[in-house]
């Protein structure tokens, strides 16, 4: 969920929305300050899960991915006094948060850039205490029909406005009859049937409006991280997000991350460099944990929690040298992974922002409909969306075009970028995929050199092992039990000392967002300690 977001509604929907029931339930899984009655309710249900009281001083717990999820549950534990170890693949901290620098010297996100939702939301909190910037930009809808024609401004917003009431009639109808949707399904064909609704055949050049609205439609690719036409109608309503409103993390997550690690940092034995090649859950009470790691050696834990990311579990279901559960296992391989990645281009100056021979210029997001005049690097006519970074705020906007890619253009890309040998080449290679789009921006002129990019950051999750070869989880067509998965994963195997966290368990509400992995860290963290008795 990271290209963008709705606004949520200002009516609070806690009382009628699943995605909130089930927000307040897995919150309180753990949550230490618990009124007496709810608890002794709760632990006479967990009888299964408790450890005894006297373990608890001895008890050594690994922490499988030092991503938000692993750092945040690794940090709830240190405060109960568990030893703790984390190991991590990587040579840093922060799995898919992390940055990069534009040679500008502006720092930018290669893994999620947005905090969904600010109504009660961690990451807003670890914003403001870390004086980290973030903006979002109160602008009109740009957009390009597929000849590079930019719509008149009444015309875009006209179009926009439809799209969006289509995306919430879509979360509506998801959430009210998600038991009645047929598996098979998809978001694309509830679009293709509502635009009807919203265009009747009255209305003049209706053929023409309906099609400019699906193809606006199909941007919503971005958000889930792969096309719409695979997309669940009937889980759509997993996709909600928290109330309030969205918000560009325009100072980038570093800082943030550095408070979460911090903790951990000074409290846990870190490993950093060790790949997890196989985990042996115990069967018998008294047994440990056993973790193999890369080079054969072979670690013991009371409790293993393991945070890999969902592409990761998806493709090393045989790293559990005792075969998962099969209900367990359908869970992980039911769930859908995204294929989200970002190419941020950087600009001596904002062209965009200087008013062109028109009078105009564009601030936000502008999207190029199926365009048909780049035919030789785009034949298949890729949406395009960009997301211009330059007009975030004094302190924190910088000359940078930010283009969200997914489907099989990632693919593409990724794989057309990996297979040239030096930065000079992936540089030109992407310049000139991008030119056809930046070049139609109000502004632009060929002769100026503030108009030629000077550099090129590219995202590659999808060739990165750890990450799953991927970015987070979303919802495809087919799925029949994508609520009872996500609980089934987030559940774990608590009775046999493994635990999985992060944002495929996170609460629904959460779900693909830094602030649902942060979450399922800390539900997990506190899980385990009252598994050890602690109140």
């Amino acid at each position: 969920m990271d290209a963008y977001s709705i606004c949520c509604t200002s009516t609070s929907r806690h009382s009628t929305s699943r995605i909130y029931q089930d927000l307040q339930s897995s919150r309180l899984h753990g949550l230490i300050n618990l009124n007496p009655e709810l608890r002794a309710s709760r632990m006479s249900n967990q009888t299964s899960q408790q450890r005894p009281l006297s373990s608890r001083g001895a008890a050594h717990i690994a922490v499988v991915g030092a991503g938000f999820a692993g750092l945040r549950c690794a940090d709830i534990l240190l405060q109960n006094g568990f030893k703790v170890t984390v190991i991590e693949g990587r040579d840093r901290l922060g799995g898919r948060v992390t940055q990069a620098k534009l040679k500008n010297g502006h720092l930018v996100d290669l893994g999620p850039n947005w905090i969904h939702g600010t109504n009660d939301n961690p990451m807003m909190d670890l914003a403001k205490q870390t004086d980290t910037g973030v903006g979002s930009w109160d602008t009109h809808s740009y957009a390009y029909d597929e000849d590079g024609q930019r719509f008149q401004l009444d015309e875009s917003e006209k179009l926009s406005t439809t799209m969006w009431d289509i995306i919430q009639a879509a979360f509506k109808h998801s959430n009210k009859n998600t038991g009645d949707i047929d598996a098979q399904e998809s978001l694309y064909d509830f679009f293709c049937k509502k635009v009807v609704e919203m265009v009747p055949d009255a209305e003049q050049d209706y053929a023409k409006q309906r099609k400019l609205i699906l193809q606006l439609c199909e941007q919503w690719g971005a958000f889930v991280g792969s096309p719409i036409a695979r997309q669940s109608l009937k889980f759509f309503w997993l996709e909600e997000c928290i109330e309030g409103e969205n918000l560009f993390c325009a100072g980038t997550y570093k800082k943030i991350l550095e408070t979460v690690a911090k903790p951990v940092v000074t409290g846990a034995d870190i490993k950093l460099n060790t790949k997890v090649e196989k985990i042996t859950y115990r069967v018998e009470p008294d047994e440990k944990v056993r973790v193999q790691i890369e080079g054969g050696q072979t670690l013991l834990f009371d409790e293993v929690v393991l945070t890999a990311p969902l592409g990761w579990l998806k493709r090393n279901l045989n790293a559990f040298e005792r075969p998962l559960p099969a209900r367990l296992t359908k869970a992980i391989s039911s769930l859908g992974y995204g294929c989200l990645e970002k190419v941020y281009l950087e600009f001596p100056k904002a062209f965009w922002l200087t008013d062109g021979q028109d009078g105009s210029k564009v601030q936000g997001f502008v999207q190029w409909l199926s365009p048909r005049y780049a035919p030789d690097t785009n034949p298949n006519k890729w949406n395009q969306e960009v997301v211009e970074l330059a007009s975030l705020g004094p302190e924190t906007s910088h000359p940078t075009l930010l283009f969200y890619i997914y489907g099989d253009q990632s693919r593409h890309l990724t794989d057309q970028v990996a297979s040239l040998a030096s930065q000079d080449k992936r540089d030109a290679y992407l310049v000139d995929f991008f030119k056809p789009y930046f070049s139609k921006l109000p502004g632009y002129s060929e002769e100026s050199a503030d108009c030629q990019p000077v550099g090129c950051v590219a995202t590659s999750w999808l060739r990165d092992e750890l990450a799953g070869y991927g970015s987070y989880t979303n919802f495809q067509v087919g799925l029949e039990e994508g609520d009872e998965d996500v609980k089934a994963m987030r559940h774990g195997l608590p009775e046999h000392g493994l635990w999985l966290a992060g944002e495929h368990t996170a609460p629904f509400v959460a779900l693909g967002t830094s602030t649902g992995a942060y979450w399922s860290g800390e539900a997990v963290g506190r899980r385990i300690a009252e598994a050890y008795g602690l109140s």
